[in-house]
């Protein structure tokens, strides 16, 4: 047992132990049913506080060799799954998350080589009867020696892949370093069982780069079968308010309004605060300063500011989500700020209709604190005045 490599449960134990746990297991039954598969690749991207890291730590107590975790995952939806004894910690696992790697911007010229550094030496440990591991080797060419030699593959699970292009925006020669790593672990290499990454963002669009394109991508955009993964569903908020004694419908109001797919999606951290406080307000934003949104908001492509304004009186706006570049810097046109925003959670989008709005009230509320700020050119006051101005 390890810290990246087989870790144990201790973190899903606690998670079990929350007072509000919505039971998402049965997503094993999907990322069961891709190992030692050509397809057995899979990028999982969604909004901040969305439970990537609570699905990330899931995974890693079911698989795990260096944990039982068979009493965790008693009663839960996943020991319906046909296959679910047959993988129950049965697995090597390499667990990173990325973001532990790059605490300050000076950690991007280093971390690769302190990732390949640190997993190296666990394996080390791990497998005592692989003489030829080299302590200063890659990752890459010691996963394939032990492979030759065991036989044993690998499980993968990576959270905040995506750090990267968050902190080093302007980097492209870190971006491409880093794409390359993950490029050479991958692709063709046969001892990956299963590759599970989480992120904001989906994988970065990169000339040849693009690179990872073994990857299946499961997005706010399209989420594939795994929609009902990516938040709290209707049916879970109605359960848990008639339990916490909450009025519904004002639960619904504030936080509901995601589109995944054909699912109407709650962020699960603001209805845990408001079910956990019996206090209706804005937690999801809380997380991260109104800022944020409004730097995208001034780049002002087409028009972008005169949008927001009337998506602010519950107008939808067409969006062609093909041409982003899934990096916060690469923005030619109002279209690129606004696929950017869905993956963020500041927007929702309609996969019928091509169209994206802002969500609930929790988020109308971040919407209005940036277009309060001077420079809006009276744009603000018309919201506030009517909605025939509007128009």
């Amino acid at each position: 047992m390890g810290i990246y490599v087989n870790p144990s449960n201790i973190t899903f134990q606690k998670i079990l132990n929350s007072d509000i746990y919505i039971d998402k297991t049965d997503l094993i039954s999907a990322t069961n049913a891709k190992i030692n598969k050509m397809n057995c690749y899979m990028c999982v991207s969604r909004p901040r506080r969305f439970g990537k890291s609570m699905a990330a730590d899931m995974l890693v107590a079911y698989y795990s060799k260096g944990c039982d975790s068979a009493e965790l995952f008693s009663g839960k939806k996943a020991e319906s799954g046909k296959d679910f004894h047959l993988h129950l910690n049965r697995h090597n696992v390499i667990r990173l998350d990325i973001q532990r790697f790059l605490e300050t911007e000076q950690d991007l010229d280093v971390f690769i080589s302190e990732i390949e550094r640190r997993v190296i030496s666990e394996l080390t440990k791990e497998f005592p009867e692989c003489t030829d591991i080299l302590p200063n080797g890659r990752l890459k060419m010691t996963l394939e020696q032990i492979f030759l030699q065991t036989g044993d593959g690998f499980i993968f699970i990576i959270d905040e892949w995506d750090c990267v292009f968050r902190m080093a925006r302007s980097r492209k020669e870190k971006q491409k370093e880093y794409l390359d790593f993950l490029r050479g672990l991958f692709k063709g290499s046969g001892y990956v069982d299963l590759a599970y990454m989480t992120g904001i963002l989906p994988i970065k669009k990169y000339g040849e780069h693009s690179a990872i394109n073994i990857f299946d991508e499961y997005s706010m955009l399209s989420p594939k079968n795994l929609g009902k993964f990516f938040g709290f569903t209707e049916e879970e908020v109605q359960e848990q308010c008639e339990e916490y004694g909450v009025e519904y419908s004002e639960i619904q109001k504030w936080y509901d309004g995601y589109r995944i797919g054909e699912l109407h999606m709650y962020n699960p951290k603001s209805v845990i605060d408001a079910l956990t406080w019996k206090e209706i307000q804005s937690y999801w934003i809380g997380t991260e300063t109104y800022e944020a949104l409004k730097v995208y908001i001034d780049l002002n492509f087409d028009g972008l500011k005169e949008i927001v304004t009337m998506m602010l009186g519950n107008m939808h706006c067409k969006v062609n989500t093909r041409k982003f570049q899934n990096d916060m810097t690469t923005f030619k046109t109002k279209d690129d700020v606004l696929t950017l925003l869905v993956h963020l959670g500041y927007l929702t989008f309609d996969r019928k209709k091509n169209e994206v709005f802002i969500p609930n009230q929790e988020i109308t509320q971040e919407f209005m604190n940036a277009v309060e700020e001077p420079g809006w050119n009276g744009l603000a006051a018309a919201l506030s005045r009517s909605e025939e101005l509007l128009e």
